[in-house]
């Protein structure tokens, strides 16, 4: 591996993906966003060139890795929203499950014989116990979580047939903007909570619903784990360089370690914003567990993951709302 490596990323026109990919830049490698952009914005593709087109046609995916001929694959190209894949599994299982399928054979036709993979906390369901370990037992409880399971199985099952050297990384709620304001978070519809809440205290901007403020908690609101999209972003590089260096297949957790609940993010908002969030409470959604914390040892000990950013949620906030304030005009 040496400076100006190509790396493809799938997904790189999206919200973590577009960070991973100024990330490798900043490392001294050469990202080639691959993208459909369904979901994806083409202007937050900055630090390499776009192949636009769908993962999950093998013969697209084949003639790209031929031509730009990485060594190792990010994906992160995929379907995201819990609730909607309650509602159309089907779409759930196509892109997740079988364009991951359809990447590892064009991966496997093209000789390219690493990849980083984007997982999800999901695969670990409701857990009984919080912090998280990667040997809590994995028990989705939505097609989405199902979705990230099915495919780190296939890594697996990869590796041992084909030799695929993979590391799946399990993040837990990815938050927060580039610190210097060039890329942000910028999904429709949006569901995350720190983008909706930092509306909420904008002049004009809708309420935020709170689901559930009845959990076993200190505060009655829904505990998760924020992680700085930075953070993240730099901990694939980490995972790629490990890789690269002969490191063995494996998942790890990536999380801040320390739990916010909604109110508190709330709290955080109004202090960053200087405008308290309306806020409308409304029943909790079902399947959405009181509390998911990380326990990223693994990842710290293994890849050097050092989440600095992560470690306050006033600094995640920040970041987010500068990119907020001034994509709606009102810094």
């Amino acid at each position: 591996m040496s400076f100006g490596d190509v790396v493809v990323v799938t997904g790189g026109a999206g919200y973590v993906g577009a960070h991973a990919c100024k990330a490798l830049a900043r490392a001294g490698f050469r990202p080639v966003a691959l993208d459909d952009l369904s979901t994806g914005h083409r202007d937050a593709v900055r630090w390499g060139p776009l192949e636009v087109g769908d993962i999950a046609d093998r013969a697209f995916a084949t003639a790209v890795l031929r031509r730009h001929r990485p060594a190792t694959v990010l994906h992160f190209a995929a379907r995201a929203y819990i609730g909607e894949s309650i509602a159309e599994p089907a779409r759930y299982y196509a892109t997740n499950l079988t364009g991951t399928l359809a990447l590892l054979d064009a991966m496997r036709d093209a000789g390219v014989g690493r990849i980083v993979f984007s997982s999800s906390c999901a695969v670990y369901g409701a857990p009984a116990a919080v912090p998280i370990t990667e040997s809590t037992p994995r028990a989705p409880i939505n097609p989405y979580g199902r979705t990230k399971l099915m495919a780190e199985l296939a890594l697996a099952d990869y590796a041992a047939a084909y030799g695929l050297g993979w590391a799946a990384l399990r993040y837990f709620n990815a938050a927060g903007a580039d610190p210097e304001g060039e890329i942000g978070e910028d999904h429709d519809p949006e569901t995350h909570l720190i983008p909706l809440a930092l509306r909420a205290a904008m002049p004009g901007g809708a309420a935020l619903r709170v689901f559930g403020t009845d959990y076993d908690t200190p505060d009655g609101t829904a505990i998760r784990d924020y992680i700085h999209v930075g953070d993240l972003a730099d901990a694939h590089v980490s995972a790629l360089r490990y890789l690269a260096g002969g490191g063995a297949s494996d998942a790890f957790n990536l999380g801040a370690e320390r739990g916010d609940s909604v109110r508190e993010i709330v709290d955080s908002v109004a202090r960053v914003a200087g405008s308290k969030p309306r806020v409308e409470n409304a029943a909790r959604r079902i399947g959405d567990p009181p509390r998911l914390v990380a326990d990223a040892s693994r990842a710290r000990a293994v890849l050097g993951f050092a989440p600095a950013r992560s470690r306050d949620i006033d600094t995640v906030v920040a970041d987010a709302w500068r990119w907020i304030a001034r994509r709606h005009n009102a810094a």
